[in-house]
């Protein structure tokens, strides 16, 4: 931890190439080998790859990954039952269960001061008057947080007096939303919601209305749901476009994350570019799972330094993507900075499912 509590002492994008390397080199063996003693499924998938972590790997790509979908199958955590505090959920089908994410008092905490030390970099340390795109029935069981819930609230400590636009059938809450802007008088706001419901139940809304609302000064800051808008041929700058016509809103962010990566949020800078913080970082993978250079399209793996209350410190993702740059991108962050594509074909990944029970 005293590692982690330097790095939260500085700026959340500082570290070069070397410097990361470095870090991520050491930290993600020591992740691995506190896993490795505190989940028994984990050990036995280590044991099952024929991993022995205990050297440090000099490369990042060289550590091994769980499939995030794992997270839907099998429960896994590297704490005894009476210590957990919180349980993430994330979004699931009919036909499987959600993740289920188990945070210890100290994991939730860590999430929350890193989340803090990303965002604030990007809308500064200011809090705004708060917007959320979203119904406040949304926010229900404190201890149990679907993916929605838990990025209300913990977006939630950016802004001050939290309004909230739609009623609980997703409507416009006119009355709500018109005493926010009249108590705003043109001046600087947040607002947050999830990108799908933000462009449906709120973008959308607007312009079929005709109704004027002036939300100028404002930032959004949305996430998640682009494979809808997809479908829609709806576009990140089609987004954008359609947010300025409806609300007058120039400065937007989208960010990318998991529910099993939570806190370790990448956002998206003012050059339209995914970034890796000095707590994350990303590879790209072929499906024979090889590491690619940088500029190649492939899955997406996430390494994370803050989960030590379940294993999900190194998970592959079923989303597309691409490294575009590290240490150069023209908003001065350093780091990676990368772009996703979509979500993959469902496809399973088999093995390491096989290994959890014994």
């Amino acid at each position: 931890m005293a590692d982690l509590d330097a790095l939260l002492e500085g700026p959340p994008f500082a570290l070069d190439h070397a410097a990361k390397a470095a870090l991520f080199a050491t930290q993600m063996g020591e992740r691995t080998r506190h896993h490795q003693a505190h989940c028994d499924a984990y050990a036995r998938i280590l044991q099952a790859l024929d991993f022995d972590p205990a050297q440090d790997r000099a490369n990042l790509a060289d550590y091994p990954f769980l499939p995030a979908r794992l997270f839907k199958l099998h429960d896994l955590k590297s704490i005894p039952d009476e210590m957990v505090r919180k349980q993430l959920t994330s979004s699931g089908t009919s036909s499987q269960r959600p993740s289920r994410i188990f945070l210890d008092a100290d994991a939730a905490s860590l999430q929350t001061k890193v989340l803090t030390r990303i965002v604030g970099d990007f809308i500064g340390k200011t809090r705004l008057p708060m917007l959320v795109i979203d119904a406040a029935s949304t926010v229900k069981n404190r201890n149990v947080f679907s993916a929605r819930a838990a990025g209300i609230l913990g977006f939630s400590m950016f802004g001050r007096s939290p309004a909230y636009a739609l009623d609980d059938d997703l409507q416009p809450d006119w009355p709500a939303i018109d005493a926010f802007i009249a108590a705003l008088n043109g001046g600087p706001a947040l607002l947050f919601g999830f990108t799908f419901v933000v462009f449906q139940h709120f973008i959308q809304a607007l312009l079929q209305s005709g109704r004027q609302v002036d939300l100028s000064g404002g930032v959004l800051i949305h996430g998640g749901g682009w494979k809808k808008l997809a479908d829609r041929a709806v576009n990140s700058p089609t987004f954008k476009s359609m947010l300025k016509d409806a609300t007058g809103i120039e400065r937007c962010h989208n960010y990318y994350g998991l529910v099993e990566q939570t806190g370790s949020i990448f956002m998206e800078c003012e050059s339209g570019h995914l970034h890796c913080s000095v707590f994350s970082d990303v590879v790209i993978r072929d499906a024979d799972f090889q590491a690619l250079p940088q500029g190649a399209r492939g899955l997406v793996q996430l390494a994370s330094l803050l989960p030590r209350s379940y294993p999900g410190h190194n998970l592959l993702t079923e989303d597309e993507g691409t490294v575009l740059g590290e240490d150069d991108c023209p908003c001065g962050r350093k780091g990676r900075y990368f772009q996703i594509h979509g979500r993959t074909a469902q496809a399973e990944i088999r093995g390491c499912s096989d290994a959890v029970s014994p």
